[in-house]
């Protein structure tokens, strides 16, 4: 049948109308973000805020009343065992009555009882350190030859480690008690009525290590017992860090630990060395009631890469609870509930697909996938409420 040209131009209109009608009502693309599934490491990780500390330190305080001489040193000076600190100017009463003269004798056999068992404690910290190391060269020489697990040869050397940093800490408690002991026979010295004091009285370093606080500045008068000066050693820095009960119940001794944001773009690398058994209430920045643990954590990396690393310095703590070297991940965000399994969004051309997954650990932004996709799989990241299986989908 011919059609004249009117009826043409009505057909021709008729078209263009439902062409426009169908481009109106066509379900258009849904703007998604993507992500993509590849081969990584997970980690699952706790992270709180600590603050570094010196595990071994020592305050000199006043034996006796006296006065001060002014103190040249200032925090941050590097002392030397034995190195005069302070210097008291006799009062002009300084003998003993039979009182104080008692509690002197009785501080001194006190100071002498610390002092023997402080060094019979660094005598089995020796023994105990010696086998240690012993079985950490035994060890070394196995992985050598490859006759032992790495994993087992880092236990005993981290063992090692460990072991001549208490070592270290035995024998700096037994030259603090020896120098309370040279402290309580001073006092005795100083006060004596067969000898009063006329000279002065000298406070030296029973340790090397540096200043770290110092009390007073100019000359004035002191009491016995009043802290003057603090020292301790660098090198044995550690962290303490207040995490969450819920979150120290899941820590153990030996657990690795990475700190951040000292200072450095380079993590520094430590190790949990004590969980304190008491927690402690805090109230957060929202004023949020809070049960807090303190958690000690020595710092395994060289000295060298923290030098400039000072006491009470900020440092943030991430405690490595579970993690996989190399292993199918996507963005965390890309996985949520599904009924009662974990999915994913995998983009397939233009169109989402709901991929029911079977998911492992979960930590730093990613989600480990143990079935359900493959690397190079696309999925949508933050899928909202809307999105539907077979929808079709745009990526920003």
């Amino acid at each position: 049948m011919k059609l004249d040209p009117k009826q043409i131009r009505y057909l021709v209109a008729g078209l263009i109308v439902a062409a426009l009608l169908a481009v109106a009502f066509w379900p258009s693309a849904r703007l998604i973000d993507s992500g993509q599934a590849d081969r990584g490491p997970v980690v699952e990780s706790v992270d709180a805020e600590g603050r570094t500390r010196l595990r071994d330190r020592y305050v000199i305080a006043a034996p006796v009343a006296a006065v001060a001489r002014r103190l040249q040193l200032e925090p941050g000076d590097a002392i030397e065992a034995g190195q005069i600190l302070v210097v008291l100017d006799p009062t002009t009463t300084p003998t003993l009555d039979t009182r104080s003269r008692a509690e002197a004798v009785a501080r001194l056999a006190a100071a002498r009882s610390r002092y023997a068992a402080a060094r019979e404690e660094t005598r089995a910290t020796e023994a105990i350190g010696e086998q240690i190391h012993n079985e950490a060269q035994r060890q070394r020489e196995l992985l050598t030859r490859e006759l032992v697990a790495a994993e087992s040869a880092e236990r005993s050397i981290a063992a090692d480690l460990r072991a001549q940093r208490e070592l270290a800490s035995a024998r700096f408690h037994e030259a603090t008690a020896r120098h309370e002991v040279q402290a309580a026979e001073a006092v005795l010295a100083h006060g004596s009525r067969d000898k009063p004091a006329t000279s002065a009285l000298e406070l030296v370093a029973p340790v090397a290590g540096v200043v770290l606080r110092r009390h007073y500045e100019s000359a004035r008068p002191v009491q016995a017992g009043e802290p003057l000066l603090e020292i301790g050693d660098p090198a044995g820095m550690e962290v303490e860090v207040d995490v969450l009960s819920a979150d120290a119940v899941r820590l153990r001794e030996g657990m690795r630990v990475e700190l951040l944001r000292w200072g450095e773009a380079a993590p520094l690398h430590g190790r949990v060395r004590r969980v304190e058994p008491g927690g402690f209430t805090k109230f957060s920045a929202l004023g949020v009631e809070e049960q807090r643990v303190w958690v000690m954590v020595e710092i395994t990396s060289p000295r060298s890469e923290w030098v400039n690393l000072g006491e009470a310095y900020r440092v943030n703590a991430r405690f490595v609870l579970n993690e996989v070297a190399d292993t199918l991940r996507v963005p965390a965000s890309a996985i949520f509930r599904n009924d009662s399994a974990d999915a994913v969004f995998r983009i397939d051309g233009s169109r989402a697909r709901l991929a029911v997954v079977k998911t492992g650990l979960r930590g730093g932004g990613w989600g480990e996938i143990v079935e359900g996709l493959r690397a190079g799989d696309r999925v949508v990241v933050h899928p909202d409420r809307e999105l539907s299986d077979g929808q079709r989908v745009r990526a920003r």
